[in-house]
């Protein structure tokens, strides 16, 4: 097996709740979108070469048979070169930890997004070997 790519698809009940969170907070560029009725049934968000998509609760349950039944939940996490800009684009955007470092060497802030879903931005300490 040869992975090329893993991208996170976050089931959110709405797509539009979502967005100004990672576009105007955190700089991604929302590249392609779905409707879904009148509403937005998916998108796909990139910041350089991250990829991240959206899909809504309803979109999900269209598409996977069965799927949807509840909104699902995950955690993300997101390694950085600068935390503290990070920090600064997430302004007063509620923090669950503000900011700690830990034994493996990471300086970390953890956020939920409006969905519910848990994201953890780290910078490493020291640079890798």
């Amino acid at each position: 097996m040869n992975v090329q790519r893993i991208t996170p698809v976050l089931v959110v009940e709405s797509v539009e709740d979502c967005l100004s969170f990672w576009t105007d907070r955190l700089g991604f560029v929302k590249v392609a979108e779905v409707p879904h009725g009148d509403r937005l049934g998916f998108v796909i968000l990139t910041a350089g070469a991250t990829e991240l998509m959206l899909q809504s609760v309803a979109s999900v349950r269209d598409d996977v048979p069965g799927g949807g039944a509840a909104a699902e939940r995950a955690s993300l996490f997101i390694e950085v070169a600068d935390l503290a800009a990070v920090q600064r684009a997430l302004g007063d955007w509620p923090r669950i930890v503000d900011q700690r470092d830990t034994f493996y060497g990471m300086r970390e802030t953890i956020v939920t997004d409006p969905a519910g879903n848990t994201v953890l931005f780290a910078q490493r300490l020291t640079p890798r070997a």
